[in-house]
């Protein structure tokens, strides 16, 4: 529970410090710059660089209080981590590795500068886990919290992960389970109570994790640099061999192609995008489809699958694969 704690702590900020019409939009920009890459604040646009033969990505998404985020459900800290997790991971569904990031921020007066400063942590402890950097950004005066950001990264084309490229015979994985993040709201919304039936200890220890699922997500990174060694490894395999045989057969070599998106918006949402897109069918086998650990177990077998179905903010990646290097 130490970290449950430490996430409430944190809410208890926005009770004290000065607000932003207190500090004024000059010297909360000064306060902003510590969280931001080095030399990136000073002109009118940042400068980031993109190494050869790669294409630039873009994706951005805005995240609204009490729609997306609320202070129930999520502290300034998580609602920070969740905006740049959100964004690194539509760049890890293109396929890319992320550069950095732009912020926008539209925010009452009277909000109280701590509040501000642990939205930054969390933005800038997601980045410096998964990659990139604060690259500014905007500030205005709004009605409520709104936390827009833009990410970028890059990628090499032919890497490139689309919706739109999948064909017959394909087999689709996914990165991890579904439905926690859904789980770890039922439960900050007092939904779902574990205690009252005196639920074991592994169970409630599932419930943190659920929690975090929800307030930390993690954009999948990992699962991608492994899918792209294993299948440089296999290329590596097929030079290996031809130049064995002596063969000139070059085509072959080529970067197969994968299929993809994340699945921040449900898994039956990516599934559909992706059929759409690409125009074919795609089966799903209902006992295939990975739950959280406990997650029947708490809420019953339906409600897991519907919410690992049609939960979302999971923001795992959902990829069509050659059979070969689904396996």
């Amino acid at each position: 529970m130490e970290k449950l704690n430490h996430l409430t702590a944190l809410a208890d900020l926005t009770r004290c410090g000065n607000t932003i019409a207190d500090i004024g939009e000059i010297a909360l920009i000064e306060k902003l710059k510590s969280f931001c890459a080095k030399d990136a604040i000073g002109d009118d646009a940042a400068l980031m660089n993109v190494e050869p033969n790669h294409r630039l990505v873009g994706t951005t998404d805005m995240l609204t209080e009490n729609v997306h985020f609320s202070g129930r459900t999520t502290p300034p800290y998580s609602v920070g981590w969740r905006a740049a997790a959100a964004n690194l991971a539509d760049v890890a569904a293109m396929g890319a590795r992320p550069l950095g990031v732009t912020v926008g921020l539209g925010l009452p007066g009277h909000t109280p500068w701590p509040w501000v400063e642990e939205l930054y942590r969390g933005m800038e402890d997601c980045l410096k886990a998964h990659g990139g950097a604060i690259y500014g950004g905007d500030l205005c005066r709004a009605m409520q919290r709104t936390v827009s950001i833009t990410a970028l990264g890059q990628v090499r084309p032919q890497q490139v992960i689309s919706r739109s490229s999948a064909v017959p015979e394909m087999t689709v994985i996914v990165t991890g389970p579904h439905g926690a993040s859904r789980a770890g709201l039922a439960l900050l919304l007092e939904e779902l109570d574990l205690t009252a039936d005196g639920s074991p200890g592994e169970l409630m220890g599932n419930a943190k994790e659920w929690i975090r699922a929800h307030q930390l997500p993690v954009p999948r990174f990992d699962a991608l640099a492994c899918l792209r060694k294993l299948i440089d490894s296999q290329i590596d395999s097929q030079i290996d061999s031809q130049i064995d045989n002596q063969t000139q057969e070059t085509d072959k070599h080529s970067y197969p192609t994968i299929t993809g998106m994340d699945s921040s918006d449900g898994l039956a949402n990516a599934l559909l995008q992706i059929s759409e897109s690409s125009k074919v069918g795609i089966e799903v086998v209902r006992s295939h489809i990975p739950l959280p650990t406990g997650l029947s177990a708490a809420v019953g077998e339906e409600t897991a699958l519907k919410w690992a179905l049609h939960g979302g903010e999971d923001f795992e990646l959902v990829l069509c694969l050659p059979p070969e290097h689904a396996s």
